[in-house]
């Protein structure tokens, strides 16, 4: 893909951030990595307020493009324009037809599908939704972003073995995956994600033996040693938790430095731990991985 259009897949990723609703419920590695990739998902209060002018306009641009449509249906200058009108627009219903073109026509880029997916949970269509990630993971069966939202849509729907079993397959698969595609199915990451849904569940044992394997396979991750620094220190466990902040400060690469030593030098009074709510419709915020070869970063 072109740089231009990677550009432009990013605007409308942070456009996206406008207009769809997720609540994070497992905050624990949120504050080190969400801003390590573009992300769909925000509060409904993060939307600006239009004027009325700027309103006229974005509904004007809409019809133009509709137009357009009718006559060209496969027009992505179109369908991209129209569905950066609808998200800006703040209507979410609107953006899944053109979404659902884009993410048709353009199978290599799953960021299409995830927004599509997202959109539809957003107007209550789960299934639709959980279709969608699944058609992602159907080709690229190690996309992260595919993979967080399905496991989230499943805590959502009160079905955590549903999630975990996803992930187990991805891990059994991977070998094969990677046999045929090196890189296909980034395993840490999976396994990061795995920890995090036992956590949801309050699975403390499964949770630290996932972040203990991730150690030893992987010494120089700076995320499973973080993770389980915080998840002793959640439990009153600050003395086991100690060491492994250091470690984790000394691993991270610069850019997490600073907010990693933040997260170290916090209070060191126990905190609750988070918990999922699988009775209300909030949706679990999993850890985004590190951007591809940050895994091992220098020293």
């Amino acid at each position: 893909m072109s740089q231009k259009r990677r550009v432009w897949v990013i605007v409308v990723l942070v456009l996206a951030v406008l207009a769809f609703v997720g609540i994070s419920t497992i905050p624990l590695l949120r504050s080190v990595v969400e801003s390590n990739q573009p992300s769909a998902v925000s509060t409904p209060n993060a939307q600006p307020s239009l004027s009325t002018e700027q309103q006229d306009q974005l509904e004007e641009q809409a019809k133009g493009y509709e137009l357009v449509l009718q006559r060209e249906p496969q027009n992505q200058t179109a369908l991209r324009g129209l569905l950066e009108a609808k998200l800006r627009l703040g209507d979410v219903e609107g953006a899944i037809a053109p979404l659902e073109t884009l993410a048709e026509l353009n199978p290599d880029q799953p960021e299409y599908g995830v927004l599509l997916a997202q959109a539809k949970e957003q107007t209550g269509d789960r299934e639709g939704a959980a279709q969608a990630y699944r058609q992602i993971l159907a080709s690229q069966p190690g996309d992260i972003n595919a993979l967080k939202g399905l496991a989230a849509l499943y805590i959502q729907q009160n079905r955590p073995e549903a999630a975990i079993g996803l992930l187990q397959e991805t891990i059994k698969n991977a070998g094969q995956q990677n046999q045929t595609q090196p890189g296909r199915v980034d395993v840490s990451s999976v396994k990061l994600l795995l920890g995090e849904v036992y956590l949801s569940q309050q699975r403390f044992t499964e949770t630290l033996t996932i972040y203990d394997e991730l150690i030893e396979e992987n010494p120089q991750d700076f995320r499973p040693v973080l993770a389980k620094a915080l998840i002793l220190r959640q439990q009153g466990k600050t003395e086991e938790a100690k060491p492994l902040f250091t470690t984790a400060v000394s691993l991270a690469p610069q850019e997490y430095k600073d907010q990693v030593k933040q997260l170290a030098t916090l209070s060191e009074q126990p905190t609750p731990a988070p918990t999922a709510s699988p009775d209300n419709n909030e949706t679990p915020d999993f850890p985004e991985p590190l951007p591809e070869g940050d895994e091992n970063p220098e020293q």
